[in-house]
């Protein structure tokens, strides 16, 4: 696999993705213009990575706010979260997967803020032509996505594994509160919940705030 494909499959610019695996950007061009070639062990290295990234996708930076784009329904117009996401989905179309916050809300597992902007997605690229929305990735395993109310989104393993792959720029307060919500209405226990190894130990202090964060408001 070129590096060229490596890119495109996630795609990342080429800016994108010397930032996202820190290499600089003219190695990249020159990689893919064939100035230089780069070492194998270096292709194989980025292999394992990209397709670690593709099968749970990590995303480097929000968008930000651009007046060219469309824009979404807001939160605050709408008394529930999912009479909203029915607006996001009707402009986004039927074949995304919520993913991330807007998953937790289908699940029923976070409610959300009024304030809400971010819209996390597995789907077409063409979607980020809508300010806020944020792909994860273009594909995800049908065994991790679940249907409910006219919606698609990842189950709540899924769901946990994405948020740790995007901490750096996730607010993991609706993570927080949906493990929560599933430890206390579970009968105090997290069974049925299955993360990655590589995220084994960060699941058990998630776990850990978790059962503070409703404990002081029960």
């Amino acid at each position: 696999m070129t590096i060229r494909k490596m890119r495109t499959e996630l795609g990342d610019t080429q800016s994108e993705f010397a930032a996202r695996y820190n290499i600089p950007f003219r190695t990249i061009q020159n990689w893919e213009t064939e100035v230089r070639k780069p070492p194998e062990y270096i292709i194989e290295l980025l292999r394992q990575r990209v397709r670690a990234d593709l099968a749970n996708r990590r995303t480097v930076n929000l968008p930000e706010y651009c007046p060219e784009k469309r824009t979404l329904p807001k939160r605050s117009d709408f008394i529930g979260s999912l009479s909203w996401l029915k607006a996001v989905q009707a402009c986004l179309g039927d074949d995304i997967v919520f993913a991330l916050d807007q998953a937790l809300m289908c699940q029923g597992n976070f409610g959300g803020r009024s304030d809400e902007y971010s819209v996390w997605v597995y789907g077409n690229d063409a979607v980020t032509d809508y300010n806020g929305v944020i792909v994860i990735g273009n594909r995800v395993s049908p065994y991790d996505v679940e249907s409910k109310n006219g919606f698609r989104y990842t189950n709540l393993s899924r769901t946990i594994s994405d948020a740790f792959a995007n901490e750096s720029i996730l607010d993991m307060q609706g993570v927080t509160e949906a493990v929560s919500r599933y430890y206390y209405s579970n009968n105090e226990k997290f069974d049925g919940i299955s993360v990655a190894p590589e995220y084994q130990e960060r699941f058990e202090r998630l776990a850990r705030e978790a059962i503070e964060y409703y404990k002081t408001k029960r």
